[in-house]
């Protein structure tokens, strides 16, 4: 801090910088301004998400089929003719696996209460300490209904416009996959389309070749990883579903295909198939034994497939940590449900090589990056630093 001297020679320090105070205001005021914004995206993606999740989902399916409409490019396949023809293979593929399964799901939905009940006297011998918490909680049950008013009589009121709801819940449904399917052929036959428009938004050459570069590098990227994981579970699901065929398991397949669908929630998808194959393994085999080795071959598909078959085929820059996992899960799926759950981690991915673009977010993609990515970044610095 400067000072000044006065005639006397007593020194007088000057008033502060009233520029330091600007400038907290303005960083302040940004603070402000970003969690304001936050918060308004979070209420739009929630009151908005009939709008917005046909739409994200698109671009997801967009991304995953994309490299495969590159490769056909290269090989002399116009884009339009290869986006209408993964965009036909996949509906075929979502509507017989539809067909296939709804029946089979429809069978364990409907007798979900015999299974409760086998699995109860499947467990009898170990259910003392269940029996004891069922006590408790029917004298907590007697304890709050004596403590009603007396004569006071109880009235349920029966829903009303049940048909009329899952009317209206199909036909929305129907709407958000036609609108999933159709954007995504739009996006994926337009081709270049948005790398042009991305580049004449730029005035120097030197910005548009950047702007270029990161754009192709954040699609070529995510592309990879989406179709990978994709790949990667479809293999998963139809090696469990063998194996659970080959172990005498009732509807092998919906087990396969539910192994498949929720391997994209990293360690919750997993523990979900394991918990639901023992359910129906216990009912299922005479021996407790025996059936156990379902739910231990499904264990050993995931370990295999976590800890070798993903980092490898993806690559361990691409891992993101397990705090950031669950907490884009837990958001995901209170703001969209499980479909919601299912494009956390894809979602997470696209935001972690976004922010690894640039450096005013390499911040955020670094929290975002798994353990093993910020050591294997930060070994040539150490390096460097101990050879000098």
């Amino acid at each position: 801090m400067k000072a000044e001297t006065t005639a006397s020679g007593a020194s007088i320090a000057e008033s502060p910088d009233p520029r330091v105070g600007v400038r907290d205001e303005l960083r302040l005021m940004r603070s402000m301004l970003i969690g304001i914004f936050i918060l308004m995206t979070a209420a739009a993606l929630y009151f908005a998400r009939a709008f917005f999740m046909p739409v994200i989902l698109a671009f997801l399916l967009a991304l995953t089929l994309t490299p495969i409409v590159r490769f056909l490019r290269k090989r002399g396949i116009p884009e339009v003719f290869s986006a209408t023809l993964l965009v036909l293979l996949s509906i075929f593929i979502f509507v017989s696996a539809g067909y296939l399964l709804s029946g089979p799901v429809i069978n364990l939905v409907n007798n979900s209460y015999s299974i409760g009940q086998q699995l109860t006297e499947r467990l009898a011998p170990f259910k003392r300490p269940l029996e004891m918490m069922a006590d408790v909680s029917r004298q907590l049950g007697s304890l709050t209904e004596t403590a009603q008013e007396p004569g006071v009589q109880r009235v349920s009121v029966a829903p009303s416009g049940i048909l009329s709801a899952a009317a209206s819940n199909i036909l929305g449904a129907g709407t958000s996959i036609t609108i999933v399917f159709v954007l995504s052929l739009f996006l994926l036959a337009s081709g270049t389309l948005f790398y042009e428009k991305i580049v004449q938004s730029f005035t120097s050459l030197s910005q548009k070749k950047r702007a270029l570069r990161v754009v192709y590098d954040v699609e070529r990227e995510i592309s990879h990883y989406l179709l990978t994981v994709t790949l990667i579970n479809a293999g998963l699901g139809t090696v469990i579903g063998l194996g659970l065929w080959g172990l005498g398991m009732p509807n092998p397949l919906v087990w396969g295909a539910a192994a498949a669908l929720l391997n994209f929630l990293p360690y919750v998808g997993a523990l979900i198939t394991i918990l639901l194959v023992t359910v129906i393994a216990l009912i299922s085999f005479d021996s407790i034994s025996y059936a156990l080795l379902a739910p231990a071959f499904v264990l050993l598909c995931d370990i295999v497939e976590g800890q070798f078959v993903t980092p490898v085929m993806v690559g361990r820059r691409l891992e993101i940590n397990a705090v950031a996992i669950f907490i884009a899960i837990a958001f995901w799926s209170w703001l969209w449900g499980f479909v919601g759950a299912l494009m956390a981690v894809p979602l997470l991915v696209v935001i972690k090589v976004f922010c690894d673009h640039f450096d005013g977010l390499s911040h955020v993609g670094n929290f975002l990056a798994a353990q093993q990515t910020i050591l294997a970044e930060d070994e040539p610095a150490d390096n460097n630093h101990n050879a000098a």
